[in-house]
């Protein structure tokens, strides 16, 4: 980058504030931002060079309004951290002959089944599984492979309709929600759920920068989840020196799923189980990493995600150098039972550990929230980040977060109100 000019860079929708707004704070200090979005752009605005507004962002008005900006000034790259607008950003890249992983690439890493498919054209270490358009060819697929079995909507995101069932009565039970999970920004036909082999081990994420088909893992978070039998992500982990990062198994194992997708450039965030068997591949998606691992991992260790994918768009070699060696971490907090409306959710901050970071609540007094349940996973009513030098004193100041959420709620229908000064989460 030439001192004192800062490229211009096409953005695709910002996601949510609290989420994003780190990347967006550090991409701006380097690098012009013209944003595409659907909405006025409310807190981005301090952070940006330009906007369009494109209500309902219909994918060909998003490739034209990238084009528009590119015929006015040079563009360096596109890029977007949004899971509903990878298709549209591969696609706007593509227009401009800019890097990127390219509209088909993306679309394998939305549609699970293209995804399976791929990975096991190229025998890739993965779940068994098929795919089922009803509710007879789900239980024909299961009986197949054995309970238990996980059922996964096509196109879903954030672990909706993902659940882990044991029998065909459960299966039954839980098919409907599954099969109802829209996407409405991903162009499927035929089967909409996957029925895939359960695998045992813990469960890992990795964010990766791919330039040129290499892939250069970035972040390894740990992942907690609870409310079984559905798969609610709970907590996240991420340690600078985490020795999966070094890994000769996993680091083989992503760089043939990149292969296999096809994906050259970007970045990419990877769920894969730790199995007996070695590391087998959940899903990927084209973007970097939600519920806050990028900045866990920017907290860690000092690599700004933020740049890494910025520089990748623009087809320079990101500065992936760490300068820290910290353990980040981040837990989030549910309500004790379903249908509890909010009076108040809170910390009390007196006495607590210096390594916790962010305390915050994500509901407001008059909200109705329920645990994670048949097809929703909507239920966070708070959460903590800690950064501290080993992942004991972090789990310890996530526990002292826990001990100081303090909510009160009732449940209207029960004639029930209670003070639960602990909330629920797990870990």
């Amino acid at each position: 980058m030439t001192p004192g000019h800062r490229p211009l860079l096409v953005l695709i929708g910002t996601g949510p504030r609290l989420y994003r707004e780190y990347l967006l704070r550090s991409i701006s200090a380097q690098y012009r931002i013209h944003l595409l979005t659907g909405t006025e752009p409310g807190w981005a605005l301090p952070y940006i060079d330009s906007a369009a507004v494109l209500p309902g962002m219909d994918p060909a008005a998003v490739v034209s309004a990238a084009r528009r900006v590119a015929g006015l000034r040079p563009v360096a790259g596109v890029l977007t951290w949004a899971e509903n607008h990878v298709v549209d950003a591969a696609a706007a890249a593509a227009a401009l002959s800019l890097p990127g992983p390219g509209p088909a690439a993306v679309l394998r890493c939305r549609d699970k089944l293209a995804t399976r498919s791929a990975l096991a054209g190229c025998g890739v270490p993965q779940p068994r599984f098929a795919a089922a358009s009803d509710l007879g060819q789900a239980l024909t697929a299961a009986a197949a492979l054995g309970y238990p079995v996980v059922l996964k909507p096509r196109a879903g995101v954030a672990s909706e309709g993902v659940v882990l069932v044991s029998d065909p009565a459960q299966l039954a039970a839980e098919f409907p929600a599954t099969r109802s999970v829209p996407a409405p920004d991903v162009p499927l036909s035929g089967a909409a759920v996957l029925v895939e082999e359960y695998l045992a081990g813990p469960e890992i994420s990795v964010d990766s920068v791919v330039q040129g088909g290499r892939v250069l893992p970035v972040f390894v978070a740990r992942k907690q989840t609870g409310f079984a039998p559905y798969f609610e992500e709970t907590g996240h982990l991420v340690s600078a020196s985490d020795p999966l990062l070094a890994d000769p198994a996993l680091l083989g194992v992503l760089d043939r799923v990149h292969a296999a997708l096809g994906y050259t450039d970007g970045c990419t965030h990877a769920e894969l189980k730790l199995t007996s068997d070695g590391p087998k591949l959940i899903e990927v998606n084209g973007r970097l990493g939600g519920d806050l691992i990028p900045y866990l991992g920017l907290r860690a260790s000092g690599i700004d995600p933020g740049l890494a994918l910025a520089a990748v768009a623009c087809g320079e070699a990101p500065d992936l150098s760490a300068s820290a060696g910290a353990v980040a971490g981040i837990r989030f907090f549910y309500p004790p039972r379903p249908a509890a409306l909010v009076a108040s959710v809170g910390f009390d901050t007196a006495g607590l550990p210096p390594g916790l970071d962010l305390l915050v609540p994500l509901v407001a007094a008059g909200a109705v929230v329920s645990p994670p349940g048949r097809g929703l996973m909507e239920g966070r009513i708070a959460l903590a980040t800690a950064v501290t030098a080993t992942e004991r004193e972090c789990q310890s100041a996530l526990d002292s977060a826990q001990a100081a959420l303090r909510c009160t709620w009732s449940w209207p229908d029960a004639g029930a109100a209670a003070d639960e000064p602990r909330g629920r989460a797990h870990a």
